[in-house]
């Protein structure tokens, strides 16, 4: 993945697998009948952010494509489902990493596809 932006995407996007992967399995395992659909969003966004880590890691042009592909699936997954807290709190008893577009992880799950994107445009020059 060499250096600079590329890297700390890699980085950003392992460290978000790991998080959501980890918060959606145990949020399951312990009380998954309170927040159903909290908790399988958060799974969704964590196979995401691997396919994503993935595609970077792997590199070429096929990969670049897939993960601007993937990159525009998660923003429009963040804007919908972080608009869907909002006007409907009730639906989420539970957060997910979405919720509130990313708020619960400082704003980083609507930023990162948004600099991904542009960087993997960038790449394609």
């Amino acid at each position: 993945m060499g250096q600079g932006p590329g890297r700390l995407l890699v980085w950003l996007y392992g460290v978000f697998t790991v998080a959501a992967a980890s918060r959606s399995v145990v949020q399951m395992i312990v009380d998954f009948g309170r927040a159903p659909l909290a908790y399988v969003l958060s799974a969704g966004a964590a196979l995401v952010y691997a396919f994503i880590t993935y595609s970077l890691v792997r590199g070429g042009e096929q990969a670049r494509r897939a993960a601007l592909v993937c990159c525009a699936a998660e923003l429009a997954g963040v804007l919908v489902v972080g608009t869907w807290t909002l006007v409907e709190p009730s639906a989420f008893p539970d957060a997910t990493v979405w919720s509130d577009y990313g708020m619960g992880y400082l704003f980083i799950p609507v930023i990162l596809p948004v600099t991904a994107m542009a960087w993997l445009r960038r790449a394609e020059r």
